[in-house]
């Protein structure tokens, strides 16, 4: 009896687009390498190159320009700090939760600075990230604008202090202790103190200010 073998072949569009999706995440993990390494200043497109084994010219084939691979690699920053916040509890405690949130908020940040300074410092100059990418970090934002409703925190005024104040001690960690924990063991303390002053508290926007 013969026996008839059939070859199930990929449509050829579809193993190109894989193939340039694997390329372009290969590009993306050297990226990475390269600035946790020495910094985000450090992103040359040649040195990028030769790290993820390509010319430059290829690797104008999967990026169009500098400013394409910072905007992948802030998308995907933002989706990590998206996952962060959809991994984390709920209970019925709102107060243990925003203390919850506010750590690994921290830890995220300290944890990995290139991506911090990416995310958070708008420090590349001439980068703006693309509104999709944008997008995912006003998302993650808008977890904690929840967090801070379910403690009674409503007024946008005191979202704004709040940020300022965890990316504070991110900041004053980074720059003035960064192998220990001198301002991250500070984050209970100063969310006890912001939800004293501010749990509960309507908006006392004046009429007119926008």
């Amino acid at each position: 009896m013969q026996i008839i073998r059939t070859v199930l072949k990929k449509p050829a569009g579809n193993w190109r687009e894989a193939r340039r999706e694997s390329a372009r995440a290969n590009v993306l993990t050297a990226a990475w390498e390269l600035v946790r390494e020495d910094g985000l200043a450090a992103l040359s497109l040649r040195e990028l190159a030769r790290r993820a084994g390509i010319t430059t010219p290829t690797l104008y084939a999967y990026f169009e320009s500098k400013n394409a691979i910072l905007d992948a690699m802030f998308a995907q920053a933002a989706q990590s700090f998206v996952e962060l916040k959809a991994s984390l509890p709920a209970t019925d405690d709102p107060q243990e939760d925003l203390l919850t949130e506010a750590r690994a908020f921290v830890t995220f940040c300290v944890s990995d600075v290139p991506r911090y300074q990416l995310l958070f410092q708008h420090s590349v100059p001439g980068f703006t990230p693309s509104p999709e990418s944008y997008e995912l970090a006003v998302s993650a934002l808008a977890v904690t604008r929840e967090l801070l409703a379910r403690n009674g925190v409503r007024d946008p005024r005191h979202l704004d202090i709040w940020t300022a104040i965890t990316v504070g001690l991110v900041g004053q960690q980074i720059s003035n202790d960064p192998d220990g924990d001198r301002w991250t063991r500070l984050v209970e303390d100063v969310t006890r103190m912001f939800l004293a002053q501010y749990a509960g508290r309507g908006s006392t926007h004046s009429k007119g200010e926008s």
